[in-house]
């Protein structure tokens, strides 16, 4: 029961009086809309009605969208005419009557499956410049349409050449267009002054009491045809009419077309107004309305982008609208349909025109045409998409810009130099801030971007064109950088190794740990190994030897007391190897020890001292944590140093110790979690080595209750 009437949840009474305005004007203009589109669909006119009750009532039921409305509209119904000329069946026969239901019963089964493989997601990648270009192409494509109707011609289908020429064919009844262009020039001036004001019904009133008064009819004014009164009877389709694959090869562009279009018009409302939509739901939606369309022998519905314009423009509030809409339709059939035959088409086209130009997005055209170029470019590719080939290929031009829009993007990231400014802290850009000054013998370059194939080769010639007599390091602020693939770990690698020969480090720093990962998993390994990654700047600053002691005045204020900055600056081993991180630490252990194994006996302490000096890992937590693990490997330690395992638990003690002290005396906000970092270690070694834990730590109380002088002895 959760999925029924979605957007009545929370409903509020002041809501009810703008849900049954908004509801009748869209019952009111749904009368000439429907039926001139079931006409186009082959069918009589009274099917585009009967379209209008049962299908919108199940849409409104179970749709997220609380501005949407759905019923029989442009494109589907011009795809079924068109099929049924394909097949050679005469438009308005009672073959067509057969056909067309099957045709939309088949539609609403593809709609059930879209929905189940949740095939709505592949149109969350149509940016807002696609969506507006191709709203804005229905819409046009609509007013060309009805725009003979206005003149007092028929309405046009096909695209823009068509409508063109058909256009250009009609026979223009003056009275006709007098009576529609005042309609529309009213409607457009109360929009602007009265915008509350439901000046549709108004004006639709007006034209049935002109046909009373003046004879309409007689003096060549189109109106609306008699309907039978009666609501329709539900039965399911003749399957017989149609074989199963011809009528699911038939239905398959109607479905795509109507999830397309709809989803990207709802989707460009709700981002509009500031809601959300769920994309399974709403196919959920199409497909009931369709299956229920089939049921009653309409062609298939669609989303229609005028009528929900004009519920907007009523601010119409909730689904209630579609259900007003629904019984106002009803209540028509049953009681009503005699005053059909009173609405002037000219009037009635000129309401769904004034609608539909409140739709269109030339507006965001013009902001584009200030701000951007090239969003400006697939805005028109977009329009011009749907305008002259047609809704499908509108959209699927619209989509493969899209993508389009995004591999330009991620190939033209964001970079910049970096300098300091004397006397401030932080990095700025050189080309922005004009008291900023670069480092002496040090590149900072700052990129903004994931690193892929498509901007490798960007990145390669900017850090190459760093590479100036005098610079030792170029270090890069990969904070931008939240992804690399197979070809630019690659060209990592080669950069990294030409530039080492050239005497010029190169560092990454301050990405996130999965670039990490993903370096290791594509080979770059090298990098971490030899430490041209680094977690900051300052550590690559350090590590290079820029402007040492000095490096702190640029680390902002409120940074260097901060807990998340500190552990930053203190412990890399983690970020760079993550859940590996342990593992590391043992096979680091094991080289050191397998070093000592193949060094001269008289000189391994003065080797272990080196090879603790220049360990990768100079960070206090990780150094603690690496003399840790050389903790657990004591009497293999002791038996290549040839000293009692005491003396040497001593020395690593006493190194710890100092570690100990720097941190305090350094980060003393952090002290604590040094603590807590060591009792995991030692957990972690009780667990592993059981037996050795317990010798170590017999030992480390041996030692704490030696006098001074044994101790010193023990040195």
């Amino acid at each position: 029961m959760r999925y029924l009437f979605p957007t009545g949840k929370g409903y509020q009474r002041k809501w009810l009086g703008q849900d049954v305005l908004s509801g009748v004007v869209i019952a009111a203009v749904s009368i000439p809309i429907s039926m001139g589109y079931a006409q186009i669909a082959g069918l009589p006119a009274v099917y585009g009605l009967y379209g209008s009750l049962l299908p919108v009532i199940l849409f409104a039921l179970l749709s997220t969208s609380p501005q949407f409305i759905f019923g029989v509209d442009a494109a589907p119904a011009a795809m079924i005419g068109g099929v049924l000329g394909g097949m050679g069946i005469a438009m308005g026969s009672a073959e067509a009557e057969r056909v067309v239901p099957v045709l939309t019963f088949y539609v609403g089964v593809w709609l059930l499956l879209f929905a189940l493989l949740r095939a709505g997601r592949v149109l969350r990648f149509v940016s807002t410049s696609v969506m507006g270009g191709f709203i804005s192409g229905i819409c046009c494509t609509i007013i060309l349409m009805q725009l003979p109707k206005l003149m007092g011609g028929t309405a046009g289908t096909g695209e823009l050449p068509e409508l063109v020429r058909h256009l250009a064919g009609v026979q223009v009844h003056p009275l006709s267009l007098g009576l529609g262009a005042a309609a529309l020039v009213i409607l457009l001036a109360a929009k602007r002054l009265r915008p509350k004001f439901p000046m549709a019904i108004v004006v639709m009133g007006l034209g049935a009491l002109a046909t009373v008064l003046f004879d309409l009819p007689g003096h060549g004014v189109a109106c609306l045809g008699a309907v039978e009164p009666g609501l329709p009877a539900l039965h399911l389709p003749d399957w017989s009419a149609v074989s199963l694959t011809e009528g699911l090869g038939n239905s398959l562009p109607v479905a795509v077309v109507i999830m397309a279009e709809t989803l990207l018009a709802e989707s460009s409302f709700a981002m509009r107004d500031g809601y959300e939509i769920r994309d399974s739901q709403e196919l959920l939606a199409f497909a009931a309305a369709n299956l229920g369309a089939g049921m009653v022998g309409c062609c298939p519905v669609n989303g229609s982008v005028s009528r929900s314009s004009m519920n907007v423009q009523y601010r119409g509030k909730t689904q209630a609208v579609s259900l007003v809409a629904a019984a106002g339709m009803a209540a028509v059939l049953l009681w009503g349909s005699g005053l059909i035959r009173l609405l002037p088409v000219p009037v009635l086209t000129a309401i769904v025109i004034s609608a539909l130009l409140g739709a269109v997005e030339f507006d965001m055209a013009h902001r584009l045409l200030r701000a951007d170029r090239k969003e400006l470019a697939i805005f028109l590719a977009a329009f011009l998409g749907v305008l002259v080939l047609g809704t499908i290929y509108g959209v699927v031009i619209g989509v493969l810009l899209s993508f389009v829009d995004v591999i330009r993007r991620a190939s033209q990231p964001s970079r910049e130099l970096l300098g300091v400014i004397s006397g401030q802290p932080g990095f700025y850009p050189l080309g922005r801030m004009s008291q900023a000054h670069p480092l002496e013998g040090v590149a900072l370059y700052r990129f903004s971007g994931g690193l892929f194939f498509a901007n490798i080769d960007r990145f390669q010639k900017d850090v190459e064109n760093c590479v100036k007599p005098g610079i030792r390091a170029v270090i890069v602020d990969a904070s931008g950088i939240v992804s690399v693939d197979l070809t630019s770990a690659e060209r990592l690698v080669l950069l990294y190794r030409r530039l080492k020969e050239q005497g010029v480090r190169l560092y990454l720093t301050e990405h996130i740990g999965q670039v990490n990962d993903e370096l290791r998993r594509f080979g770059a390994g090298e990098l971490i190994e030899e430490g041209a990654v680094r977690r900051t700047l300052y550590a690559a600053l350090e590590d290079c030897g820029a402007a040492e002691g000095e490096v702190k005045q640029w680390i902002p204020e409120e940074m260097r007391h901060a807990v998340p900055e500190l552990l930053r600056q203190t412990q890399e081993l983690e970020w760079a190897y993550g859940e590996e991180a342990q593992s590391k630490l043992d096979a680091m252990t094991g080289q050191v020890l397998q070093t000592l194994e193949e060094t001269k006996p008289e000189q391994r302490e003065q080797e272990l001292e080196f090879l603790l000096e220049r360990g990768r890992w100079q960070g206090v937590i990780d150094r603690d944590a690496i003399l840790q693990h050389l903790e657990e490997h004591l009497a293999e330690l002791s038996r290549l140093l040839e000293r009692s395992e005491d003396a040497v638990l001593l020395e690593l003690e006493q190194e710890r110790e100092r570690v100990t002290e720097a941190l305090r005396r350094q980060h003393p906000e952090i002290a604590s979690y040094l603590a807590a970092h060591r009792e995991e270690l030692e957990q972690r070694f009780q667990r592993k080595y059981p037996e050795a834990a317990r010798h170590i730590h017999e030992l480390r109380q041996r030692l704490h209750q030696l006098p001074e002088d044994e101790t010193k002895e023990q040195r």
